[in-house]
């Protein structure tokens, strides 16, 4: 190399290197004490939700007039990549993505562009929609969600405490709580909307020639905030203030309501009583009780472990002060995982020191062996630094990241040291053996390991959700093998001399390093090498068969998988029910399963989201929309054995028919972006009853698929609505108007938000209801229900107009502004992209027939990781630009650098072996192991060639310097191999990088071989030698 050497300088300057070396050590402690650790790195969700109310609104009505028109300013914002859009009565809710190449830091000024689009449009809707809302606080993942319940009798198991009371208790507590060092937010979540009902009798209201309008009027002029007018003096202006509002029920009881008789209090004539939106459109419980939730954000870069413990010192010292009756309770905590997943690097780190400690010390002795054992510590202890420098966290990527280094960042130390030995033991100093180890292996390694790096380039800098999720692997793997260079060229040759030293007795002259490799076993080797040059065609067609058929068995034969589950013990329990069905049906199904989950073993915590589902508390969840007609339950287990039983025990429960009015699904975490359905597909269409239509076509052979169980359509209902078409004549000559009607029916069906009180930050709804709500009002009594004309009389509703039961939709779905319905299933035995292929197969008939105006389309997990190894594969040139770059620095030649690149696939033989074995799908984290694979291969192929060259340069005769550069490459690369696979076996156990250690096992394993008996082969057979 045409820069100093290195390990001359540092085996020079032996104080100086020691300082550096005790300096690196004390750094990496330090490092590795202060870095942020979290469960999952930092990512920016690039989503948003727009809500429109219409109360009284049809779904039709909705989407004509109001969504329709939202939906087309959306789309003129940059970076727009679709909507999906849930319309029900009265209700519409458009979930916005945008682009996953948008930049992260200008996310927040497309949420402003969409704001400002919205409100534009607020002035053109229809008279009496509420909004558009929009709702961009997306991106926060709860550290921790505690649950806050309260009793009115301490102890005893009756009632409830008042929410009133305990929603000031929680405020209280949040308040503390948002103090505690490494909390970002502390929020109230599930907390329900507190209202002041103001309750009548509509016919004592008309005894005093009253209508509710009057009634309204009266408590919206009371509670106005008017200007009162100023006085300009020669000093300040003096504002005149006079304070109307009304800021409590005994203010609101005061009100004076004009009567043809005179005026009388609101108390007098109307029942004023707090209470809660009733019923409720969104509630929570923690076993089985009323809660409301504290959800803990993390600061950015915060220690998680830290965080953890500061928010277990609060628990325990507020238990201690809280109120007899309230108490709190951990649902979910990412300290758990993270201290899991540190718990977890810190043992496979000692493993694999062991490891390569073991398998050095038995191949090349007790004090070589050791040195490459401190090489790792050494070499981690400075990507620790970087990595804080860089303020990049531990997390799950990154920890990952490290454990894959661990098995890979050895390589240099042993090739360095085992370099070293060979001279010393033909005479060399210590000294000149470590300046020779630079100029021999120096250049070669560090290529290689800059081609290795180059593998995981697209992962680093892919513009996708995956890629900024993913990208830090590209970062740490490339830190830590640079770093494992800089180690194996400065310290390793330092330690070489310092333990090392020159008393190994020479077997040799200066130049003849023959007697080094005369062992039987390198004889035997040597003869194997010898056959495979000499059927060198043979060799390299029979592994070029081995990779094609390696290449059809990954296709056909291997499972496809976008991310795994997670083994996290959280047990998801989802309950659908048909569309528009009310939520108090809902809470009791999901009430029963409660009471199922709590009479089962081992549950650390269970809580109960009804008409919506949890708060974000899992990076790759995806909060759902409110929807009465769902509920979500989480059941959190003591172990992952548990977790397994707690989920045969619920399902079993529902295949036996426990819940027959409801659709249960029982499922875990996932890793990977949010799918809520592994199989997926979307039909989208213009007319409602041809996608179902089409729906029940496709649904019929999905159900008939044998690894397909759960197959349904996501709506298929309608509900049932009485159409009154009014008679105007009969209306007039009681005095009414359609609007006075319908204010009387809504007053005696639900009641109306007229006001607020506004008591300090809070301002209650103040509602106005008839006594009668609810009362013998049922649909089937619907037709004779009475209202009041302007005299006072009660008249029958079907006196003024004729009554009928229709059916509207009770949900529309929409994608991109086109109507659409999803089909749904779950897979048993199998994995997602491989069951949606052959669905999709299966479909081809019904594609082919679609009306003019329809398709078909795939989503979930297969959509996912089509778009995110989308995102990849536009990188993949530039990867292959890098490494031929890389190569080529160090061949200087086209011939040398083809060869080189054509060793790169051939990992996948061993891959494709090692996920057959031992069942295991092919996935995103698999595809980066076969990645880095290849630079591995690469990388042992480059020292290979250079040692063919030095060689050369020896005199050696060509077919003779082939044979001996396998010969002598044999050791470190079978060293390097059999610590790499032994260091990957703990990985294989966990259930987010185990397909990416199989990969690597069983591609090390085979890319060994490779190195030894193929590439040999190769080179002979590509520069003739004979």
């Amino acid at each position: 190399m045409s820069f100093p050497n290195l390990s001359a300088l540092a085996v020079r300057e032996r104080s100086i290197t020691l300082f550096f070396l005790i300096l690196s050590v004390l750094a990496g402690i330090y490092a590795f004490s202060s870095m942020g650790r979290a469960e999952d790195p930092a990512f920016t969700v690039r989503a948003m939700t727009v809500q429109a109310i219409w109360p009284g609104a049809t779904t039709e009505e909705l989407q004509h007039h109001v969504v329709d028109r939202l939906e087309k300013r959306i789309q003129e914002v940059e970076y727009f990549y679709r909507m999906d859009t849930t319309i029900r009565p009265g209700f519409a809710s458009i979930l916005v993505e945008f682009q996953e190449y948008s930049p992260a830091d200008k996310v927040n000024e497309l949420f402003y562009e969409v704001r400002k689009r919205m409100r534009d449009e607020e002035r053109l809707l229809p008279e009496g929609v509420i909004g558009p809302i929009v709702i961009d606080d997306f991106s926060d993942v709860y550290f921790s969600l505690i649950a806050v319940t309260g009793k009115a009798t301490p102890g005893a198991p009756g009632a409830a405490m008042p929410m009133r009371a305990l929603t000031r208790e929680t405020e209280l507590i949040r308040d503390r709580l948002q103090r505690v060092e490494g909390v970002h937010k502390a929020l109230i979540l599930g907390e329900r909307e507190e209202q002041v009902y103001v309750e009548f009798d509509p016919a004592g209201l008309v005894n005093l020639g009253l209508d509710p309008g009057q009634v309204f009027a009266a408590i919206q002029q009371q509670n106005q905030v008017l200007p009162s007018g100023r006085i300009e003096t020669q000093g300040p202006r003096v504002y005149i203030r006079f304070d109307s509002r009304l800021k409590s029920p005994q203010e609101l009881a005061e009100v004076a309501v004009p009567t043809a008789n005179g005026v009388v209090r609101l108390g007098d004539i109307a029942i004023i009583k707090r209470g809660y939106e009733d019923p409720p459109s969104y509630q929570v419980r923690s076993r089985g009780e009323d809660a409301l939730l504290l959800g803990v954000v993390m600061q950015k870069g915060f220690n998680g472990q830290v965080l953890g413990e500061n928010l277990a010192n609060f628990l325990a010292a507020e238990k201690q002060a809280l109120p007899l009756g309230v108490n709190l309770e951990v649902l979910t905590n990412q300290s758990d995982a993270i201290n899991k997943a540190v718990g977890l690097f810190q043992v496979k780190f000692l493993m694999a020191v062991a490891v390569v400690m073991l398998v050095s010390v038995i191949a090349i002795g007790f004090r070589a062996g050791f040195i490459v054992g401190l090489a790792v510590p050494l070499t981690l202890g400075i990507t620790f630094l970087v990595m804080l420098l860089m303020d990049i966290n531990l997390d799950r990527i990154t920890l990952g990241a490290l454990i894959l280094s661990l098995g890979l960042l050895v390589d240099d130390a042993i090739i360095a040291v085992e370099m070293m030995l060979v001279k010393i033991h033909q005479g060399w100093s210590s000294v000149r053996a470590a300046s020779h180890a630079w100029t021999v292996t120096a250049a070669p390694m560090l290529f290689g390991t800059l081609v290795t790096v180059a593998g995981f380039f697209p992962i680093g800098f892919a513009k996708s959700g995956v890629g900024e999720y993913a990208g830090n692997i590209f970062w740490v793997t490339g830190i830590a093998l640079i770093v494992s260079w800089l180690v194996a060229v400065i310290f390793v040759p330092y330690l070489g001399v310092r333990m090392i030293g020159d008393d190994k007795p020479s077997r040799g002259s200066h130049g003849d390093g023959d007697e080094a490799y005369q062992s039987p076993m390198y004889r035997r080797l040597r003869s194997t090498i010898e056959w495979c040059v000499k059927h060198r065609k043979r060799v390299v067609f029979g592994t070029v068969g081995l990779l094609v058929l390696s290449g059809v068995g990954m296709a056909t034969v291997v499972q496809k998988q976008f991310f795994p589950s997670s083994d996290r013990t959280e047990v998801i329990v989802s309950v659908y029910l048909p569309q528009g069905t009310a939520i108090q049906t809902t809470d009791a199904v999901a009430t029963r399963l409660e009471q199922f989950i709590q009479k089962q073993d081992n549950v650390a915590s269970l809580s109960s989201y009804i008409g919506g589902g949890p708060p974000r508390f899992f990076i790759s969840s995806s909060p759902e929309p409110l929807d009465p007609a769902f509920a979500k339950i989480v059941a959190v287990a003591e172990t992952q054995a548990a977790r397994d039983e707690l989920m045969q025990a619920i399902q079993q429960q529902v295949d036996d028919g426990a819940y027959p009015e409801a659709r249960v699904r029982v499922s875990r975490l996932l890793y990977g972006p949010p799918v809520n359905w592994p199989i997926t597909f979307r039909v989208l269409g213009p007319e409602q009853d041809q996608l179902r239509a089409i729906g029940h076509q496709l649904r019929a052979i999905m159900e008939a698929h044998p690894n397909t169980q759960n197959s349904h359509l996501e709506w298929d209902e309608r509900t049932p609505v009485y159409r009154l078409q009014i008679d105007p004549q009969a209306l007039s000559l009681q005095g009414l108007n359609p609007s006075q009607l319908a204010q009387q029916l809504q007053l005696l069906l639900e009641g109306a938000p007229v006001s607020g009180l506004y008591e300090g930050i809070r301002t209650p709804t103040v509602t106005v209801r008839s006594r009668e709500g609810g009362v013998a009002l049922t649909p089937e009594r619907f037709a004779s229900l009475e209202v009041l004309n302007n005299r006072g009389e009660k008249v029958p509703l079907a006196q003024l107009g004729s009554l009928e039961v229709a059916y509207e939709e009770a949900v529309i779905r929409r994608y991109n502004r086109e109507n659409y319905v999803n089909l749904f299933a779950d897979i048993k035995g199998a994995q997602p992209n491989t069951v949606t292929a052959e669905l999709w197969q299966q479909f081809e008939a019904i594609r082919a027939e679609l009306p003019a105006g329809y398709h078909l389309e795939i989503g979930g997990s297969v959509e996912q990781s089509t778009k995110g190894e989308g995102s990849l594969q536009k990188l993949q040139p530039v990867m292959v630009a890098l490494m031929l770059i890389f190569i080529m620095l160090q061949m200087r030649s086209f011939s040398g650098t083809f060869m080189v690149f054509a060793t790169a696939p051939l990992g996948l033989i061993g891959a494709v072996l090692a996920l057959l074995v031992f069942n295991q799908p092919f996935g995103f984290v698999a595809l980066l192991g076969l990645t880095g694979l290849a630079g591995i291969l690469m990388r042992n192929t480059l020292i290979l060639t250079q040692q063919v060259s030095d060689n050369f340069e020896t005199g050696m005769a060509a077919f003779t310097a082939v044979v001996e550069a396998a010969v002598q490459r044999a050791r470190p690369v079978i060293l390097t191999a059999i610590a790499a696979m032994l260091a990957f076996v703990p990985l294989t156990q966990d259930s987010f990088w185990g397909p990416l250690a199989y990969v690597l096992i069983g591609g090390v394993g085979v890319g060994t071989v490779i190195t030894l008996l193929f590439v040999p082969a190769l080179y002979a057979m590509w520069y003739r030698i004979r």
